[in-house]
């Protein structure tokens, strides 16, 4: 057994090195370029660990049946092993089903000529304005900022507002006692589409004990989307950032204008010189 291992070996350089460098450098790129498009795909979203996982187990699976079936000949688990590999293609289709629903509606709403234009600086400047009232007044609020994934189905909910964004509409929804304050708000195209709306919830475990619910939500929204949720503490008052599974806390007016303005202003969730000061003081993963 050891010779014919050897043997294999020899054979597979002498492969490789029959093979055109040009012709293994692109393939190795293209298999890098679509390992590096799932993980920022599923970059703080519920499937980013549990793709680790299942990618521990498929390799330390492929790995014992490879050596167990060359060594002892198990030609019976190899057979069940390629089964099993069809069964966990479907299982996956149906385990990451959100991320496959996100990226189709990616495909399908998104935006090829987003700029930096003054409509988007007015919207900032009615949602920084929003956020510091209620902040000021200890006034709960939860706004979801739509950007290239439309939130339709999540707000379909809700109550359909479709009013232009202004930061006195936004602070007459999140009034105490008022219909729809304890809800969330969505803002698509500069528009307040949907107030009442219930953002789907992270995991219990994944936010610290102090944060309620409307954190939970502001981090369930982001990692469903890719949309910008600003949530408003009631008890604090302190204003924090949800944005692909990231909360970013106790930000100051201006540092919510800055994020909102990378965020939303300049090509979706890149993180640029403004954002990665924050990141390292304010960020909690």
């Amino acid at each position: 057994m050891n010779t014919g291992f050897a043997d294999n070996l020899v054979n597979f350089y002498r492969a490789l090195s029959a093979m055109a460098w040009w012709r293994v450098a692109i393939e190795l790129l293209l298999i890098g370029l679509v390992v590096f498009w799932v993980i920022r795909f599923l970059q703080g979203t519920r499937g980013a660990r549990m793709l680790k996982g299942i990618a521990f187990v498929l390799i330390s699976l492929h790995l014992l049946v490879t050596l167990a079936g060359q060594y002892l000949e198990l030609d019976r688990l190899v057979f069940l092993y390629e089964k099993f590999l069809l069964f966990a293609s479907f299982a996956l289709a149906v385990v990451f089903q959100p991320e496959l629903r996100r990226g189709l509606m990616r495909l399908g709403e998104t935006r090829l000529f987003r700029g930096f234009t003054d409509e988007i600086t007015q919207d900032i400047e009615q949602l920084v304005e929003s956020a510091t009232y209620l902040s000021r007044r200890k006034i709960g609020g939860l706004i979801a900022v739509e950007r290239e994934v439309g939130l339709g189905g999540i707000a379909e909910n809700g109550t359909r507002i479709n009013a232009d964004l202004s930061a006195d509409l936004l602070n007459t929804i999140f009034w105490p006692n008022s219909p729809l304050h304890d809800l969330g708000v969505v803002v698509s195209q500069g528009r307040i589409a949907y107030a009442g709306v219930q953002f789907p919830l992270a995991e219990s475990g994944e936010l610290e004990r102090e944060l309620g619910s409307r954190h939970r939500a502001a981090v369930g929204m982001c990692q469903d989307s890719d949309a910008v949720v600003i949530v408003v503490s009631e008890e604090t008052g302190d204003i924090s950032i949800a944005e692909s599974g990231k909360l970013f806390r106790k930000l100051t007016p201006e540092g919510l204008r800055g994020l909102l303005t990378d965020l939303l202003g300049g090509g979706g969730s890149e993180r640029r010189p403004f954002f990665r000061r924050h990141l390292t003081t304010q960020a909690w993963t």
